[in-house]
């Protein structure tokens, strides 16, 4: 039933416009009491051989929805509702921006596969700050807040505008994520760079601890696809010093080369991050360098390219405890949590091994022994 609503009317819109029109439903769902309980009830069935522990927290499932979709963290429970086990808002930036100018997001359908250069478009972190403040949870689901660097705010400004935005943010977010691997901002990419970000992730920690200090609120970085592998380890070890509690892997590409793509060449060359099906390989390649790296030091998100049942469980096989997605929920719909719950659970059944915290990691373990 999706695909042809898909086909035949999103696939005839703006791919934002049409974005808008969706969350729209989902967030009108959400809000009626009798449709959003029986919603939930056939599209996020809980599985307790699914339930994992992560960063401190206790989740119903390690499936979330990446940073990106919800901007603004206006329908958190509308995601809930859809089966995601946690979702991450954001990215939120010091100040509102309106991000760069449209047309700004390209489907490349056959490729299952998004282009955006939105530019971290959001409300500010004071407004969502506050959003979250009021919000009434219908839904139990974890909230992981990711914020990045304002566009007008200089590099040499940006460690005192991560700063402002998790001092705003942090009270309100079961984690934190320090984003400063999307190419679409001028320079976001440079405070990867091990002597840019050490400052940075230090003085966003002593934030959170500083504006929260009764609990510790968790902290991630996320990392682009496009590191060259040396620089992976360098941010890995950075992380494991300086006692960050996960890195997400990986944000968006700005390759086209040696994906595959079979999409409209005008598109392919559009610029921005590219997510969805072709970067599974590369994040994938990613993550396993990463646990390689750190085993279970730091907890590790698998993000990127991660369509399938089989997708997530590989992750968890390469050492993510978390898996998130978001370019495929546009291509498969409101069932695709459910379809994904399903195949994970029959995955971890077949395996001979007895959770999830078990499986995590499980491939290197069979190299090495």
């Amino acid at each position: 039933m999706y695909a042809l609503v898909f086909r035949l009317l999103f696939c005839r819109m703006d791919p934002e416009r049409a974005h808008h029109l969706a969350f729209a439903w989902i967030r009108l769902a959400a809000r009626v009491p009798v449709l959003r309980t029986f919603a939930a009830a056939f599209l996020a069935p809980r599985r307790k051989e699914l339930r994992v522990e992560a960063l401190g927290l206790r989740m119903h499932g390690p499936l979330g929805l990446a940073a990106g979709f919800d901007k603004n963290a206006t329908g958190v429970d509308g995601m809930a509702m859809l089966g995601f086990d946690h979702v991450e808002v954001g990215t939120v930036t010091g100040h509102a921006q309106p991000g760069n100018p449209r047309k700004r997001l390209f489907r490349l359908v056959q490729d299952r596969a998004l282009i955006n250069r939105m530019g971290f478009n959001n409300d500010g972190a004071a407004a969502v700050a506050a959003r979250l403040a009021a919000r009434r949870a219908v839904f139990r689901t974890t909230v992981g807040v990711n914020i990045g660097k304002t566009k007008a705010v200089p590099e040499e400004g940006a460690v005192a505008d991560y700063v402002a935005s998790a001092g705003a943010l942090a009270r309100h977010a079961d984690y934190l994520v320090v984003n400063v691997s999307s190419p679409n901002t001028p320079g976001l990419r440079n405070l990867q760079a091990t002597e840019a970000l050490r400052p940075l992730l230090t003085a966003v920690r002593e934030a959170a601890d500083r504006t929260v200090p009764e609990r510790r609120v968790p902290l991630l970085v996320k990392i682009a696809p496009d590191l060259a592998d040396a620089d992976v380890d360098a941010v890995a070890d950075l992380a494991v010093e300086l006692g960050v509690d996960g890195i997400i892997a990986t944000n968006t590409t700005v390759a086209r080369e040696g994906l595959g793509l079979r999409g409209d060449p005008r598109t392919v060359v559009e610029t921005g991050g590219l997510s969805g099906a072709p970067l599974k390989e590369r994040s994938l390649t990613v993550l396993r360098r990463l646990y390689a790296r750190v085993g279970d030091r730091l907890t590790l998100v698998g993000a990127g390219g991660v369509t399938t049942a089989d997708d997530a469980w590989e992750r968890i096989l390469a050492g993510a405890t978390l898996v998130q997605g978001y370019s495929a929920f546009v291509y498969e719909g409101p069932l695709w949590m459910r379809g994904l719950h399903r195949g994970l659970a029959e995955r971890l059944a077949a395996s001979p091994y007895a959770t999830l915290a078990e499986a995590v990691g499980a491939e290197h373990r069979k190299v090495t022994a």
